[in-house]
């Protein structure tokens, strides 16, 4: 609950120029999600937060968010109150952001949801905030991987509970549930992959007859920037975890109607 609203209230707490009545808002935004987080964790029947009872699933999901608000809090702080750490940073981002913009790259596309009219500081300030993120979301989803293949995910030391872990699941229903978890793993991966190409061209599409989106406020570029990069990384973990959920009963299957002992006999 506490690290939840540290993580809402981080970007109002390290930018400088922020009013009073947003730092209320914000407190009153961190309070309520933190709330959420501790009812759905205190809960006996879970309703939304998945792989709760399945660490470190969730924790590498928040790490990689923290990280990421952080780190451009720390870049837009630096464009007013500049130090070692936010230069530091702010380099960083622009190195990543600079090789990874190429034709139809997903940082070239987020810096296409800007207005028409906007600077090249604001297109830089918003490709530096996109190639931060994406290091960032990549880096967490290869510590994941590294992390299942590694076998610690999910713990062999107590029973998975396919309920309690994917609440929105339901694994009577329908097909059979290896097939639906293995149908679910590749959608879900699929729109991890799709969504850095897609959200850009939905954010203009959206914005026709609007007003265009601006990132010129570091709040809104803060929290547009690391949904554009945590959903698809998110998406993308789902979907892994699906798979190797699949697999797992898959495995308990064989082992079940080999008589329980999990070795295969074959006949002399």
């Amino acid at each position: 609950m506490i690290l939840v609203m540290v993580l809402v209230a981080t970007p109002s707490v390290l930018l400088v120029d922020v009013t009073a009545d947003a730092k209320q808002m914000v407190a009153l935004v961190a309070l309520f999600i933190g709330l959420l987080t501790f009812v759905e964790y205190n809960a006996t029947y879970p309703s939304l937060v998945e792989f709760r009872d399945a660490a470190p699933f969730n924790r590498v999901r928040y790490l990689m968010l923290l990280a990421t608000v952080v780190s451009l809090s720390m870049i837009a702080r630096g464009r007013i109150m500049p130090s070692t750490l936010t230069d530091f940073t702010d380099a960083v981002g622009t190195l990543i952001g600079m090789s990874m913009d190429f034709p139809y790259s997903p940082v070239r596309l987020a810096t296409l949801m800007v207005a028409n009219d906007a600077t090249a500081e604001q297109i830089a300030a918003v490709r530096t905030a996109a190639g931060m993120a994406y290091l960032i979301s990549l880096i967490s989803l290869s510590i994941f991987v590294v992390i299942l293949k590694a076998g610690r995910w999910p713990s062999r030391s107590r029973a998975f509970n396919v309920w309690v872990n994917l609440p929105t699941f339901d694994p009577t229903a329908g097909a059979d549930v290896v097939t639906r978890l293995t149908r679910d793993a590749r959608i879900n991966i699929a729109l991890g992959f799709l969504l850095p190409f897609l959200t850009p061209a939905v954010v203009k599409i959206a914005s026709t007859g609007f007003e265009p989106l601006t990132l010129t406020s570091p709040q809104t570029l803060i929290w547009t920037m690391t949904a554009w990069a945590f959903l698809p990384a998110s998406l993308f973990m789902r979907g892994i975890a699906m798979g190797r959920i699949a697999d797992m009963i898959t495995e308990t299957r064989a082992a079940n109607s080999l008589g329980g002992d999990g070795k295969r006999y074959v006949p002399a």
